[in-house]
């Protein structure tokens, strides 16, 4: 008969499958520190000597990292998605740019119509929270946490998706971002009409999610990138117009 004896789980293999599902869930983030031994052992109810094998493991995979004086951390684990000599041709060429606006216009498209489907009530909560926080920085004059928030309202969104793969993908895509690989978000935010219009198109987008409407969550995702796509489009023209005219100038003064 196919049957094995019930083997009992070690208390430190099981703390590892927990800290494994936190991160595979994306709950603890890259860089984010745990508590300390001994917060941490009283919460999942160990001794310090099984959380403490526990760490060690998930130290050796890669997934938490120790900083001396500081803590545990969970690993960079989306660092690698690129090579460094593809980040650097990433940022020096503009259809880069554009290849990766319409990649997270189709995969934030379908997060969206995923997310109304199947997001939780505690999901929408988030999204909902985070839009708020948009509105109070937008009142506030603040770009740069509008921009920060707009990262954060696009991975709610993402996170309520209750798609593994796409999280971490897209996370890692985040990053980029955050960077400065593919574009500067904080230019679009310090434009008194631009702020206006991407506030009310993250409005139309959480007011489709709210609603549970798929398809007028993913058609607003798709709304509010094609809009970013054409205004970098235009930033960009003006740049290389202004390079012109620069030399024109320069050119006139000496002649």
């Amino acid at each position: 008969m196919p049957f094995q004896k019930v083997q009992t789980e070690k208390l430190s293999t099981s703390v590892i499958r927990q800290i494994e599902l936190l991160i595979l869930r994306g709950i603890l983030r890259p860089g984010e520190r745990l508590p300390s031994e001994r917060e941490l052992s009283e919460q999942l109810g160990v001794s310090r000597p099984s959380l403490r094998e526990a760490i060690g493991e998930l130290q050796e995979r890669g997934l938490l990292t120790s900083k001396a004086g500081a803590g545990i951390f969970v690993a960079d684990v989306l660092g690698s998605a690129f090579s460094e000599s593809l980040v650097k041709l990433f940022s020096s060429h503009d259809e880069a740019v554009f290849d990766y606006i319409s990649f997270r216009r189709d995969m934030e498209g379908l997060a969206a119509e995923r997310a109304a489907r199947f997001a939780s009530d505690t999901d929408l909560k988030v999204i909902q929270t985070v839009f708020d926080k948009m509105e109070t920085a937008h009142a506030k004059r603040n770009p740069a946490n509008e921009s920060r928030l707009d990262a954060d309202f696009h991975l709610a969104i993402i996170e309520a998706s209750h798609n593994v793969i796409m999280l971490h993908m897209m996370r890692s895509m985040y990053q980029l971002l955050r960077e400065g690989v593919f574009y500067n978000r904080g230019i679009m935010f310090k434009q008194r009409t631009s702020r206006g219009d991407l506030l009310e198109q993250h409005r139309a987008i959480n007011a489709a999610l709210q609603d549970r409407d798929p398809e007028a969550a993913r058609k607003a995702v798709i709304d509010h990138l094609e809009y970013v796509e054409q205004s970098l489009s235009d930033h960009i023209k003006a740049e290389r117009n202004e390079a012109v005219a620069r030399q024109r100038f320069e050119h006139e003064q000496r002649r």
